[in-house]
């Protein structure tokens, strides 16, 4: 097994002359996004390009994840960037509906009336994903619940299905706070009255907190209840990514300037991150998940989910992480049920972050989930969905008697 060091990946990366040295840089960065730094121990080199391409074929070919579909809406952010979501609704009789028309149309499904009054608004469960992923990373939580709570899905702007933040394609910086008015404009039409339970997983919390912070009177009105995955209230600039100090110096001292590079050179390293496919793979394992027996197909799911992230979008968000800094809003969410989950292999956002926010917020149930990393929802789902489950039933958005399905 052959191991490269942080340090050897960034700093070839800032001199690299050649495309490939470029793409690997590229692949490193890709993965900081949802679940990396650098340093990647490279498996199964003993196992041809030729046959883990296949494979990969294969599992993309047969993997039922990212498949689950809704009803599509848009959202339009205070910059005119258009925001896609899906909804997955409750229909008389506990079916999930996917069709028809979106929520405010003239044409939408009739809600039943009360003594001639319209019946209240559901309880809606809003997900916001992470960075450099999309909305089908929350497949399995989002399958279980099919049915039995009203759901949003959404992709943040540059993410999966939205479109590329209109702002930002102009040359202005991305922050934290842009995504969480661009929450408020997705409550806003996809679900503009009821309840909402908002649930965030890593850059998704931090969304949730930056919202809370802008609109402390919707906070405190129409959020009924707060799931924090995997995620952190400032700080992260401390974060080593599970490497010895000097790979951690290593890249905080050349990451500006090679993130500036790559972003210049997007086509250039979208090749190259193609070609060194399989040190992304072994990358996003290292940095993505916690145990050894991680479902193959899922392990290529996460796989296929960043590496649609094209490597100007990585390049722009990667200093809001930075400059993230929202504990001054963890009172806000004080007086709502609060979930704070995190897999105690995480080496993103590692587990610490989350126990920092629970110490801010002393009713929150905290749970730690062992052998599991960044991306926990995907490695240890039945955990978090009955987590969530729970979360829903001390919200009253689901009766005590419901089964969310695994």
């Amino acid at each position: 097994m052959s191991e490269i060091s942080a340090e050897d990946v960034v700093v070839a990366a800032a001199s690299a002359a050649g495309w490939r040295r470029a793409g690997i840089a590229g692949a490193a960065i890709g993965v900081i996004a949802a679940g990396a730094a650098a340093g990647v121990a490279v498996e199964r080199l003993t196992v041809g390009r030729g046959m883990r391409k296949r494979a990969r074929l294969a599992l993309d070919a047969t993997g039922p994840y990212g498949s689950l579909r809704g009803l599509p809406g848009r959202a339009t952010a205070d910059d005119g960037t258009e925001l896609y979501y899906e909804i997955d609704e409750v229909e008389p009789g506990g079916g999930t509906g996917t069709g028809g028309t979106p929520p405010g149309s003239a044409a939408g499904p009739r809600r039943r009336r009360l003594f001639g009054r319209k019946a209240p608004a559901p309880v809606t469960v809003v997900f916001s994903h992470g960075y450099c992923l999309s909305q089908d990373s929350w497949h399995f939580q989002r399958a279980a619940l099919r049915g039995i709570v009203r759901t949003v899905h959404w992709d943040q702007r540059s993410h999966g299905r939205s479109e590329r933040g209109r702002a930002q394609a102009q040359g202005v910086h991305v922050g934290i706070d842009q995504l969480g008015s661009d929450l408020k404009a997705v409550i806003d039409a996809a679900a503009p009255e009821g309840p909402v339970v908002l649930v965030g997983h890593s850059m998704g919390g931090m969304t949730i907190m930056a919202f809370a912070d802008q609109y402390p009177a919707l906070m405190r009105d129409r959020v009924a209840a707060v799931a924090f995955v995997g995620t952190s209230s400032g700080r992260l600039g401390e974060v080593n990514f599970g490497l010895p100090v000097a790979g951690v110096n290593a890249v905080r001292r050349v990451l500006p300037g090679v993130l500036k590079a790559l972003g210049s050179q997007a086509e250039l390293v979208e090749r190259g991150r193609r070609a060194t496919a399989d040190l992304f793979a072994g990358l996003i394992k290292r940095y993505s998940f916690g145990s050894r027996d991680v479902d193959p197909a899922v392990e290529r799911f996460a796989e296929r989910l960043i590496e649609s992230t094209p490597i100007d979008v990585v390049a722009e968000f990667y200093p809001a992480f930075a400059e993230h800094d929202k504990s001054n809003a963890l009172p806000l969410f004080r007086d709502v049920p609060v979930l704070v989950l995190a897999g105690d292999k995480d080496l993103v956002t590692p587990s610490s972050h989350s126990e920092a926010i629970a110490d801010e917020l002393p009713e929150a149930e905290l749970v730690i989930v062992p052998d599991a990393g960044h991306l926990v929802m995907l490695e240890h789902p039945e955990t978090v969905t009955d987590r969530l489950a729970d979360l829903l039933v001390r919200a009253g958005a689901v009766p005590e008697s419901s089964e969310a399905r695994g």
